[in-house]
């Protein structure tokens, strides 16, 4: 059995260390650019991000749902939820149920519940 040939990526991925400001506390960003345009939807959302996890942990807690459903009882965009769903994941308040249903999309999305 021959050793195959390892292909080489063309381009080299800088990894750094992310700069998230306290998350999952606060909205976290990924580019070092100061006025890139993650930090700047990071700080725009800041001072309602804490409401913002609160409503989706009030949702998620009557029963479980997808990030996309919670949108939906909240009012609120998908682009906006989205993350707060996982910096409450990451918080530990939100779990995977180990269900799936269909998203807006058509994909299978992961169905959350509040952690006991």
């Amino acid at each position: 059995m021959s050793n195959p040939t390892r292909i080489k990526p063309k381009f080299h991925v800088e990894q750094f260390n992310l700069p998230l400001d306290g998350y999952p506390n606060t909205p976290g960003y990924k580019n070092k650019d100061k006025d890139g345009p993650s930090r700047l939807a990071a700080n725009g959302i800041k001072t309602r991000a804490p409401n913002l996890r609160e409503k989706c942990l009030r949702a998620i807690s009557q029963i479980p749902m997808t990030a996309d459903e919670v949108a939906d009882v909240v009012e609120k965009s998908i682009l906006s939820i989205r993350p707060r769903i996982a910096e409450l994941s990451k918080l530990g308040r939100i779990e995977d149920s180990g269900q799936r249903r269909t998203n807006e999309s058509g994909k299978a999305a992961t169905v959350w519940k509040v952690v006991i």
